[in-house]
């Protein structure tokens, strides 16, 4: 059942396609700018799409965007689904299988996180270099379907170490700071309590957040090479006694999102 939504999914957007799609992007909070680069964009609302999740959370657009960046056909999502809204695995991921059938060789992915590492601050960039997944469920829980990828897939290299170098050097041809870490996928929706924080630093995140580890999952069960990078939103780790808002995060976002468009863009230029 759930392999045949996909295919009727797929069915579905194939048709309104310009050709085959090579690469999938996932935008996360406040990061929708980056659709604004999209040329010859189609854009499809959520709701229209059969068997598609709906997104439910402030900052996240809920639609599909179907064009050309940098000369590549691309798929885009300008909001993505959490575990905390109450969607399943299967639901959250969805999207990724979705992607993996349509034929994508590479996904690119972006979210918000809280930063516990002291030589970060707001509004950084982190290429996520791994990940310690702390979520309650794993997306590929259950009985396996040899369709879309083995029983055992290997993740010693989640995150492509050769796309990530690449990364680095372009963003020292434009002069803009780099960072990279090691990302904590927790459920949410709330934020971590200090505590968490410097634990979750304390077993060697220098970062966390809501998303992304279990779209990595299912990309890497699928054969699908990974990038992903977390805007730092807010400080985990930190002397004042202030609150972390959802206001915060968005706003630390939308600043930081622009240079994060001119990488991934800049990234997929060189992609085949």
């Amino acid at each position: 059942m759930y392999f045949e939504q996909i295919r009727e999914t797929v069915s579905f957007i194939s048709a309104r396609t310009n050709g085959p799609v090579s690469l999938g992007i996932v935008l996360g909070s406040g990061l929708g700018p980056m659709a604004d680069m999209v040329e010859e964009a189609q854009v499809i609302p959520y709701a229209g799409i059969p068997h598609f999740p709906q997104s439910t959370v402030e900052g996240h657009a809920g639609k599909l965007i179907l064009g050309r960046l940098r000369g590549k056909n691309v798929i885009m999502m300008s909001g993505r689904f959490h575990y905390y809204e109450g969607y399943n695995m299967e639901e959250v991921t969805f999207p990724i299988r979705v992607m993996q059938l349509l034929g994508i060789h590479t996904l690119f992915l972006s979210n918000a996180a809280g930063g516990m590492n002291a030589q970060f601050q707001v509004g950084d960039i982190m290429m996520i270099r791994d990940h310690i997944n702390l979520f309650p469920e794993q997306p590929l829980r259950g009985p396996n379907d040899p369709r879309l990828g083995i029983r055992f897939p290997d993740m010693s290299e989640p995150y492509s170490l050769e796309l990530i170098a690449r990364a680095q050097q372009i963003a020292g041809q434009r002069g803009m700071p780099l960072q990279e870490g090691i990302y904590a996928g927790l459920q949410g929706p709330s934020f971590e309590t200090r505590a968490e924080y410097r634990w979750l630093h304390t077993i060697g995140a220098d970062a966390v957040g809501m998303s992304t580890v279990p779209e990595v999952i299912v990309a890497r069960h699928g054969g699908i090479q990974v990038v992903a990078a977390s805007i730092i939103s807010n400080m985990g780790i930190r002397s004042e006694q202030n609150t972390v808002t959802h206001d915060e995060v968005l706003m630390a976002a939308h600043k930081a999102a622009g240079n994060l468009a001119l990488l991934f863009a800049d990234l997929i230029a060189t992609l085949p």
